[in-house]
């Protein structure tokens, strides 16, 4: 499962985003495809270059089908998973698989949403479990909520543990100009905010915004011809480890325990190597988990990893740096826009927030923990 992957064969070209925070009167469709001709012409290339389409519409089944037709391309592929906010990272492992094959030459992978602006009505997770159901659970929230009273219960993880999370991802918004929210927050604020499902407070949520995102993928020896320096796909790997969190083998280690070594093997590192890392944050436990079962600390030392501001700007690992789900963007799904932060990284298009980055890690969370999936992404200077 280590060796197959085509490491540094398959480049990111383009990257961009569109309708940060809130995009009125702009339908779904739009938003994606919007992002999808500024990730092309910052790669310098046309929808005539696309012949892959890789895309999880929020409100539409079909939504490969619906992206294909409203772009007017005929792509050789398509793919709509539903995975939830991991696809993305699920889609760029794809997307190099089928480009280092021959089957395509230029992969296009895009999402736009927009539920703050336009509300959705009933989406997502809509089945009610026939388990949880009479719990009265408040989806997705009380499924991570059961899952950081756990590891509480387990390792003695805190809720200023938790206000950690929230307080870095903030600081980093704050260096991010695209950010959704970018106002001051102190550990007292999230401990004092309203609880939405013990022990998880509205502060330690992610947002419900508008957004778009897109990113263009072809092979690396097309690359070099493209408008900007390429980010090579160095690994990826991904699995899905239950649906419900009723199901979940254990609360406190996610499948990111399986994904994380299984990519760095592909990719030839270690965590010592790992400059930049952009983890899915729906909720504040989910960082603390991922830290852990990725190996950058011990399992139950998250909490205790995250303090002092050690995920924060200037802290001893830069995590999120775009502001993340918790404040930068959160439409529906996140999980397009750690790998276009990860991209600006080590392209050194960050603005203020620019680290010296030659690998990105973008980890992808989907469902309640259900899917996990890792990309990890390096300059030509890792090749």
């Amino acid at each position: 499962m280590t060796n197959g992957f085509p490491r540094g064969r398959a480049a990111i070209v383009g990257a961009a985003t569109y309708g940060i925070g809130r995009c009125p009167g702009v339908s779904a469709v739009d938003m994606a495809a919007r992002a999808s001709l500024m990730a092309l012409d910052d790669a310098g290339l046309t929808l005539a270059d696309v012949d892959a389409i890789y895309t999880s519409a929020p409100y539409e089944v079909l939504g490969g089908l619906e992206l294909a037709e409203y772009l007017g391309i005929q792509p050789r592929v398509t793919d709509c998973n539903r995975t939830g906010g991991s696809a993305f990272e699920i889609y760029a492992q794809q997307a190099a698989l089928a480009l280092d094959a021959g089957l395509i030459d230029c992969a296009l992978i895009t999402y736009g949403s927009n539920p703050a602006s336009n509300p959705p009505g009933a989406v997502g997770m809509s089945r009610q479990s026939v388990w949880e159901a009479p719990y009265r659970p408040i989806a997705p929230a009380s499924s991570y909520a059961l899952a950081a009273s756990r590891h509480m219960h387990l390792y003695g993880t805190t809720r200023r543990d938790l206000a950690e999370v929230a307080v870095a991802a903030r600081r980093w918004a704050q260096l991010n100009p695209e950010a959704a929210v970018r106002d001051p927050l102190t550990i007292e604020d999230v401990l004092g905010a309203r609880m939405l499902s013990d022990p998880l407070s509205v502060r330690d949520a992610c947002l419900f915004n508008d957004g778009a995102a897109a990113i263009v993928m072809t092979r690396a020896d097309r690359a070099k011809d493209c408008a900007k320096p390429p980010v090579f796909v160095l690994g990826a790997a991904s699995v899905v480890t239950h649906r419900e969190i009723s199901a979940m083998p254990d609360l406190t280690v996610t499948g990111a325990a399986i994904t994380g070594p299984q990519a760095f093997a592909q990719a030839g590192i270690g965590i010592s190597d790992i400059d930049v890392v952009m983890l899915y944050d729906a909720f504040t436990i989910t960082p603390i988990l991922f830290l852990e079962d990725l190996g950058f600390c011990a399992k139950g030392e998250g909490g205790p990893f995250v303090a002092n501001g050690a995920i924060a700007p200037g802290g001893r690992l830069a995590v999120n740096t775009n502001g993340g789900g918790l404040s930068c963007v959160h439409p529906g799904m996140y999980g397009l826009f750690l790998l276009v932060e990860a991209t600006r990284q080590l392209r050194g298009e960050a603005g203020d927030r620019q680290i010296g980055a030659n690998i990105a890690v973008a980890h992808g969370n989907g469902g309640v923990l259900s899917s996990q999936a890792t990309v990890v992404l390096g300059t030509r200077a890792t090749l």
